[in-house]
């Protein structure tokens, strides 16, 4: 299947340069690219590839275009031309999807207390229990499990093995990739004379629109209030989000981190790989957070926040563990020098030396 350039632009915008009649069946990097192809340019140290590639069309910024100047082929320019590459590659997507019908697979286990939409895609081996409610359009792939009142809404598609436990609920349009869990009990218990005592986790798990949730990605219930994902959130694989935790619209975090619970993550928010942040903090609107960084008390403004050692060599690193080890003795040391220092000072200059609770004093 291929698009005319000409459709593209009309779909989404931009400002087209060259033949609009060009049919392109596909998109690909700058250096792959070839006559059936659109590429795009979203980094200015790329206009040297940009330039020699032999795409039929090149999608870039204003900026670039004045800078590439052989490249002989159509142009579409936009404002974001990152962004409207992955608006087309969407196109290319739909057009080359083959969508499996509409029905229940007879080796579904559908509850008939459950309420299923008769455009819903529901696959082999599929649970869906009483009172769970499945939307328009939702697409439910083999192997996985809605429980009792949980809820899937319109166009949203859970693929292989994809986990939605009882009373929870996820909004339109939503992607769940295989292996995530949404709604497992939280990590909760009391400790009396040093055993744990479960604390049943009785929240729900509550999902906004547009909300896309990564591989083996675990969204835990709420103790007592539940566990909230604002709409357009982006979760990478490999999550954990404890219970009670509440993310604000929009915001994007990365594979392996670990939210603890009772967080609140403001909107717009970026968190990096592997970051780990605190239960019971709060993070404002439009905080990025880089990977590996370690968050234990409240980000009250907006900005990049940093909290890790950088990388290097072995040897250098034990060196810099060692002064660190050390700092509360050097320390010391240099108060002492500084008193020694202060006081010779002083006896030169004819001056008694200052007592301690002088010194405190001063």
């Amino acid at each position: 299947m291929s698009i005319r350039l000409e459709q593209l632009v009309e779909r989404l915008g931009g400002q087209l340069k060259g033949e609009a009649n060009i049919a392109v069946q596909g998109i690909a990097p700058l250096d792959a690219a070839g006559s059936s192809h659109i590429t795009f340019l979203s980094n200015p140290k790329f206009r040297a590839q940009a330039d020699q590639t032999q795409a039929a069309a090149l999608i870039l910024s204003e900026a670039d275009d004045a800078q590439v100047q052989a490249y002989a082929g159509a142009r579409i320019v936009t404002r974001n031309p990152y962004a409207y590459f992955a608006r087309a590659a969407q196109m290319f997507q739909a057009l080359a999807e083959v969508l499996p019908p509409a029905g229940i697979h007879p080796s579904a286990v559908v509850d008939p207390a459950a309420s299923v939409a008769p455009d819903a895609v529901i696959g082999p081996l599929v649970v869906i229990e009483a009172g769970a409610v499945i939307g328009p359009r939702a697409r439910i792939d083999a192997g996985s499990f809605i429980g009792q009142h949980a809820s899937v809404g319109e166009d949203t598609h859970f693929h292989a093995r994809a986990t939605l436990h009882y009373g929870c609920e996820i909004g339109a349009r939503g992607i769940v990739h295989s292996g995530a869990v949404i709604g497992a009990d939280g990590f909760g218990f009391a400790n009396e004379a040093g055993q744990w005592i479960k604390i049943p986790q009785v929240g729900r798990v509550m999902i906004g629109d547009d909300v896309e949730i990564g591989a083996n990605t675990t969204i835990d219930r709420g103790a007592l209030a539940d566990t909230v994902i604002e709409e357009g959130v982006k979760l990478d694989n490999q999550i954990q989000i404890a219970h009670n935790c509440h993310i604000g619209a929009h915001t994007a975090i990365a594979a392996c981190a670990g939210i603890a619970g009772s967080a609140r993550i403001g909107k717009y928010c970026s968190i990096g790989g592997a970051a780990m942040i605190h239960g019971h903090i709060t993070i404002v609107d439009k905080v990025h957070v880089s990977a590996g960084t370690l968050a234990l008390r409240s980000i009250l403004e907006p900005g990049q926040y940093t909290g890790f050692y950088p990388i290097t060599e072995h040897r250098d690193w034990e060196k810099s563990a060692a002064l660190v080890r050390n700092l509360g003795t050097m320390r010391e040391k240099i108060r002492a020098l500084e008193k020694s220092l202060k006081t010779l000072t002083q006896e030169q200059a004819g001056q008694a030396p200052l007592s301690e609770n002088q010194e405190e004093n001063e």
